[in-house]
C-alpha cells in the first residue's frame, strides 16, 4: 500500500484510541496492509485494551518479528503472557528485553513516537512477578532486591510495594505499557496529508484607468486591475480591457 495512505490510516486509528474508541481503532488497523512494528504494536494494544489476550501475543510475535531488537516489545509481551499463565514465556521475555536494554537504565521511546520511557527495573520488576506466580519466593525478592538498586521514576514506593506483598506470599500483578500510549506516526508525517495550496489565492491590490491614455478616443477606456499571486508576484488582468478593444473594433468594421 502506499506509505501516505497507512500514515493516513494510522493516525485515524491513534486518534480513536485517545478517544477510547478501541473498536474503532481497529478497524483502522485492519485496512492497513502493509504494517511496520510500531503500527503492529498499536494492533497489540487496541487487543490489551479490549482483553483480547491471545490476539495480542500474536501482534507482539509480529513486532517483535519486524524489529527483534526491540525492548519493549518483549517487555509488553511478557505481561501480555503471564496475563495468559504462559510463565516459562514471560521469563523468557524478561531476559531479552533486559538484553536488548544494553545496560541502559532508561530507554526513552519519544522519537519513535511513544510517549514512554522504560526503566531497567521494570524489566526486573516482570520477572519478579514471573516468579511470584511461580511460588518462587525467594528468587522474586532476590529479583526485587536488585531492582531496588536501580534508578528511575517511580521504583521506590512500587518496590516497597512489591518486597510486602511478596513476604505475604501475594502474586505480583505484571507491569504494562500505560493504555492509550501506543507509537504514533511523525506530526511532520501526518502534517502532509493536509491538502496545501501551492499557488494562493490572488488578491486585487490597486484598481485604475487607462483614461488618460486613451484621450483621443470616444470610448471610456475599461478598468485595469493589478493582481498579486504568491507564486506570480504582480500582474495585470486585462481582460475587460481586451474585450473592449474587441467591441471597439467590431463597430469600427461596421
Amino acid at each position: 500500500m502506499l506509505y501516505i495512505e497507512l500514515i493516513r490510516l494510522w493516525d485515524e486509528a491513534v486518534r480513536a484510541i485517545d478517544s477510547r474508541d478501541w473498536q474503532g481503532a481497529l478497524t483502522k488497523l485492519n485496512q492497513i496492509t502493509d504494517h511496520n512494528c510500531r503500527t503492529m504494536f498499536v494492533v497489540a494494544s487496541t487487543h490489551i485494551a479490549l482483553g483480547q489476550v491471545d490476539l495480542a501475543i500474536k501482534a507482539l510475535d509480529q513486532v517483535i518479528a519486524k524489529d527483534s531488537c526491540l525492548a519493549v516489545g518483549f517487555f509488553q509481551r511478557s505481561a501480555v503472557h503471564m496475563m495468559a499463565n504462559r510463565l516459562e514465556e514471560a521469563l523468557t521475555d524478561c531476559i531479552w528485553a533486559q538484553k536488548y536494554m544494553r545496560e541502559n537504565p532508561v530507554i526513552d521511546y519519544k522519537q519513535l513516537g511513544l510517549r514512554y520511557k522504560m526503566y531497567s527495573w521494570q524489566v526486573l520488576y516482570n520477572a519478579a512477578a514471573v516468579h511470584s506466580r511461580l511460588q518462587q519466593w525467594d528468587k522474586a525478592r532476590e529479583i526485587l532486591m536488585a531492582a531496588s538498586q536501580e534508578r528511575g521514576a517511580g521504583r521506590s514506593n512500587l518496590i516497597d510495594t512489591a518486597l510486602e506483598a511478596i513476604s505475604r506470599r501475594e502474586v505480583l500483578e505484571p507491569l504494562l505499557v500505560p493504555e492509550g500510549e501506543v507509537f504514533r506516526p511523525r506530526k511532520q508525517e501526518v502534517d502532509q496529508l493536509k491538502p496545501r495550496d501551492f499557488l494562493g489565492e490572488a488578491k486585487v491590490t490597486c484598481m485604475f484607468t487607462l483614461y488618460s491614455c486613451f484621450k483621443s478616443y470616444s470610448w471610456q477606456p475599461p478598468n485595469v486591475v493589478l493582481l498579486f499571486s504568491p507564486s506570480f508576484g504582480f500582474y495585470l488582468d486585462c481582460t475587460d480591457f481586451l474585450c473592449s478593444c474587441r467591441n471597439q473594433g467590431t463597430m469600427s468594421q461596421r
